[in-house]
């Protein structure tokens, strides 16, 4: 019977330290030491919560930038990848029809190479940004739904890259933070 006892005693208290007070610890560090971070990255606009910096969202009118395709529809609780391999024929399939909706919506050649951010979903399914090449790509499409010069919307997009794994990386755009400041250019 002692055994059980300080057997007991020991599950309580390890559940105490590593199921509550190490977790709230952490949590707490992190709060002060990232708030932003900590809280989710949330991107205000006008007091309204309209997205996070860190997880992607579903951009589909002409207007917008759109990110990457994702497995799980942009929904965190469900990310993930699709788990189809290269040589997959619905895989294949599905990479065409992005490829082909893409050149179709930008108004591109079909021998114009299309980055493959632009049609392969991420590991998470939830990447929020995109590479400088897919933005740019989008440019001429948004200029001319926004009524905007072309040139204009290709200088708002070199503003919004950046090197997100430091130099020698390549330069990303984040969807969200630039879909944003297309909203704000056309609000002056």
């Amino acid at each position: 019977m002692r055994s059980f006892t300080r057997a007991l005693l020991v599950f309580v208290v390890l559940s105490i330290v590593t199921g509550l007070a190490y977790p709230f610890a952490i949590t707490g560090l992190a709060r002060l030491l990232f708030p932003e971070k900590a809280m989710g990255s949330l991107v205000l606009v006008g007091g309204k919560v309209v997205g996070s910096s860190l997880i992607g969202q579903k951009f589909t009118t002409p207007q917008y930038f759109h990110g990457r395709p994702s497995a799980s529809d942009y929904d965190a609780t469900n990310s993930g990848g699709n788990n189809f391999g290269p040589s997959n024929a619905k895989f294949i399939e599905e990479v065409a029809k992005r490829i082909a909706s893409i050149r179709q919506e930008d108004g591109l050649a079909p021998t114009t190479p299309v980055p493959a951010d632009l049609v392969l979903a991420s590991a998470s399914g939830l990447d929020p940004d995109i590479s400088l090449a897919g933005a740019l790509l989008q440019a001429e499409r948004v200029a001319k739904a926004r009524g905007l010069s072309r040139q204009r919307v290709s200088a708002l997009v070199l503003a919004s890259a950046d090197r997100l794994y430091g130099p020698g990386s390549r330069e990303m755009v984040n969807i969200l933070d630039l879909n944003l400041s297309l909203d704000a250019l056309e609000k002056r």
